[in-house]
């Protein structure tokens, strides 16, 4: 035997290194970054004097241990996941739609006044139907502008969805303040509709029916844009507008769509929180979940079933992050601040796994 078949048969073959699959890597670039957020925003409680580990146990305890905790968090997610869900749809149709807190005040603001007005003459259930889709109509029809604007002339949505967000926080003001204010009250707000004729409560508990209504948006949009011909179609639309075109679809007529089914889901998100929760409007509330939520979407890669994941820790990070805030001096915007660096963190790990990527090849 020759001195190169011995080697040949002596020496290890050379493997390749094992590699994470597919799913294990996407999680890991999501795990990854979210741990070191966590350290950072510790790090920032450090440099104001806070304890970190005092605050992060507190957030737990007070978002997601406490019974009451737990439910105030579930009740936060209803109105989130629709806006989220809206998004989903928006996003992976290339379309930025920015106008949602528009869209959820002003269905919002218009299901508060009609509740009350409704419930004695039509009953409970009807009520809450009617106030269901009204709310989804009205936000639907404060999208027309954009939706032609891009549609049809091509104007840039992310303007003309900012635009039509100012005014329909000011419009909505306006409405309570005037034409739909309670005149029993002396603080500017619409009547209150009663706790009973709300949506009703899950298993005993406090929270709102109304976290089953977006649990069920969310995975419906999940499922209409991964297994059906029409999300098939949105999907192509955002990807290349160009081949879209070439293979014969009606960008325009989707464009309008995309802007009809978004924004119909931020004002039914607007609904779901006055006839769940709030029962009114005050003048000058505004809580603006759609911009809240547009990272933690993004953070999810627009996959409905980790949208729901990161929208649940967001609310036990934001019920948490109030009783925190109260207890040890935080301010209460320092959960905005956990998502920022969350945010920036998962950006950059993108971009090292395309670099590694890229390197591979």
């Amino acid at each position: 035997m020759s001195s190169e078949s011995a080697r040949m048969t002596t020496s290890p073959p050379h493997l390749p290194r094992p590699r994470l699959g597919p799913h294990l890597h996407r999680l890991a670039t999501v795990v990854g970054p979210v741990l070191a957020a966590l350290v950072l925003a510790g790090l920032v409680l450090l440099a104001l004097g806070v304890d970190p580990l005092a605050y992060y146990g507190t957030v737990v305890q007070r978002g997601l241990l406490s019974p009451t905790g737990l439910q105030a968090s579930l009740t936060r997610m209803a109105p989130l996941l629709l806006i989220a869900a809206g998004l989903i749809v928006a996003f992976r149709a290339g379309i930025w739609n920015l106008g949602g807190d528009g869209q959820f005040l002003l269905g919002a603001v218009v299901v508060a006044a009609l509740g009350p007005a409704l419930v004695g003459t039509i009953g409970v259930w009807p009520t809450l139907v009617a106030c269901l889709v009204v709310g989804a109509a009205v936000g639907a029809v404060w999208s027309v502008l954009p939706a032609l604007l891009k549609a049809g002339q091509g104007v840039n949505e992310i303007i003309t969805t900012l635009m039509m967000t100012f005014l329909g926080v000011s419009f909505a003001n306006v409405l309570v303040k005037l034409a739909f204010r309670d005149p029993g009250t002396t603080v500017p707000q619409t009547r209150t509709l009663d706790v009973a004729d709300r949506l009703p409560r899950l298993f005993d508990t406090t929270v709102s029916s109304g976290l089953l209504i977006g649990l069920v948006a969310v995975i419906g949009v999940h499922l209409l844009m991964t297994r059906t011909a029409f999300g098939l179609k949105l999907r192509v639309v955002g990807a290349n507008t160009r081949a879209a075109v070439h293979a014969g679809l009606s960008v325009p007529k989707l464009t309008v769509a995309v802007f009809a089914i978004s924004a119909a889901l931020s004002g039914l998100a607007g609904a779901v929180e006055i006839l769940g929760v709030q029962g009114n409007v005050r003048a000058d509330w505004n809580p603006a979940y759609s911009l809240t939520v547009v990272p933690l979407v993004f953070l999810a890669r627009f996959n409905g079933f980790a949208t729901i994941a990161f929208v649940f820790l967001f609310s036990v990070l934001s019920i948490g992050g109030e009783s925190a805030a109260r207890r040890l001096g935080v301010p209460n915007y320092f959960t905005l601040v956990v998502v920022a660096i969350l945010l920036v963190l998962l950006g950059l790990a993108e971009y090292l796994d395309q670099r590694r990527r890229l390197a591979g090849k």
